[in-house]
């Protein structure tokens, strides 16, 4: 089968497309076809060597989506969805044409979406879930989601929503403004940090309930931006990983900052969130992901290279 592979870190110089024996499931294991696969942040800074549990040589990808060929005979023929925090890390991931996994670290993929939809909505869905999950966003609540036109932010506004949350989506560009606008979500347009806290009470009087910041770059000035009782969910952080942070007027707002990986959550239970989110699909309540683009997986290193320059969107490996 054709796989990318990579046998050390630091560089995409060694990322490779290669021929390989096509792997076979293990008792408690299922053998997927891989129809497509979604191409993350994180899985581009595991080849450049960010993580250090990772164990090589490797194929890197968390997301995927396709058909189970062989396991346990109930599965088999089933047309299933999943991601987890040991694709691509401590066992081989879904940048290939097949994968093996964990049995229970599969989830029926919602039949309204597409193999291509589905891989798309992973790591962006479940990190996402968790952070609504962390921060106790329902009904009622006042949600600031800052970097909401990314994967992330677009899968926090809108299971947001689906819990009957007041969702301000705050972004840089007036395109993606405009983006919001099209699913009727109210943007805010950022442009100078310290303005934040004004910006925001233009629509939630007394500030946001919730901020989730998916950039990793608006952690202090959310603070002067949050409700008293507030909580910060944060899933990024600058290169350094160092924030100053306004920690008298935090605790003087009774606030606190509560930080969202998804990688501390493996197949398993990464399947049963998407069981969840499947159900939100298939009832209508959810709408279809959008705003990816499809790409062979014989394009797979060019489309890290993009990454690894900048390049905005998400893409799906098909």
């Amino acid at each position: 089968m054709k796989a990318l592979r990579f046998s050390s870190l630091g560089s995409l110089e060694s990322l490779k497309l290669e021929d390989v024996p096509t792997p076979v499931a293990g008792d408690g294991e299922v053998l997927v076809e891989i129809k497509a696969a979604g191409l993350n942040p994180s899985d581009l800074r595991n080849v450049l060597g960010s993580f250090p549990y990772t164990t090589l040589p490797r194929t890197p990808g968390r997301d995927f989506a396709g058909i189970v060929v062989d396991g346990p005979e109930n599965m088999i023929g089933t047309e299933i969805w999943g991601t987890g925090n040991e694709l691509g890390f401590t066992r081989d991931g879904s940048h290939a044409e097949y994968l093996t996994v964990d049995a229970a670290g599969v989830s029926p993929k919602p039949k309204s979406l597409t193999f291509a939809e589905a891989a798309s909505c992973g790591v962006p869905y479940v990190t996402a879930w968790l952070a609504l999950e962390r921060t106790n966003v329902a009904a009622g609540i006042n949600i600031l989601v800052i970097g909401a036109a990314g994967s992330v932010g677009t899968a926090a506004v809108r299971l947001a929503r689906l819990r009957g949350a007041n969702v301000l989506g705050a972004v840089r560009h007036e395109e993606q403004a405009k983006q919001l606008v099209s699913i009727d979500v109210q943007p805010i347009l950022l442009k100078e940090r310290g303005g934040l806290p004004e910006l925001t009470r233009n629509f939630f009087k007394d500030g946001p309930d919730v901020i989730f910041d998916t950039t990793g770059f608006w952690l202090a000035p959310s603070v002067g931006a949050l409700a008293k009782y507030g909580c910060i969910a944060v899933i990024a952080a600058p290169k350094d990983g160092i924030v100053d942070v306004p920690v008298r007027m935090l605790y003087r707002r009774g606030g606190s900052i509560i930080g969202v990986d998804s990688m501390l959550h493996d197949s398993r239970s990464c399947a049963a969130i998407l069981t969840r989110i499947a159900k939100s699909f298939d009832d209508s309540l959810l709408s279809l992901p959008s705003g990816f683009a499809s790409r062979p997986l014989s394009d797979a290193l060019q489309a890290y290279r993009d990454l690894e320059r900048g390049g905005a969107g998400k893409v799906v490996f098909i």
